[in-house]
């Protein structure tokens, strides 16, 4: 099927007509159905025509590389924080199990002879 170029005279047969189309009605998802992200100018078209193709694709494919890099950050942060928390409660959990180490005997006799003296003199 021969489509004529929407944008200039040219009446070849190149299937970047039908891209360019699309794009002209704004269905950048016909677009992309038709091949987009490979499209090739066509030869016959006029330099305005095909530049505008060429742009169009690399739009498209700039944008779908950042949100390729967008989704590889998002993943990497939600690993960093996984591996930070998981961290956090191997850390945790030891001291959390633990109790209040005893005084040292000679602490532990210091304070029972202070707290014999507070009660002899309360008393």
């Amino acid at each position: 099927m021969s489509t004529p170029c929407p944008t200039c005279d040219c009446n070849a047969k190149h299937p970047a007509h039908r891209l360019l189309a699309s794009l002209c009605e704004g269905d950048l998802d016909a677009a992309m159905t038709l091949g987009l992200l490979d499209a090739m100018p066509c030869p016959s078209c006029a330099a305005g025509c095909s530049a505008q193709l060429v742009a169009a694709r690399d739009a498209r494919r700039f944008a779908l590389a950042a949100r390729q890099r967008h989704h590889a950050r998002a993943e990497r942060l939600a690993r960093i924080k996984a591996e930070r928390d998981a961290a956090r409660r191997t850390a945790a959990s030891p001291t959390a199990q633990q109790a209040t180490p005893p005084l040292p005997t000679a602490a532990a006799d210091a304070l029972a002879r202070a707290l014999a003296k507070a009660r002899a003199r309360h008393a």
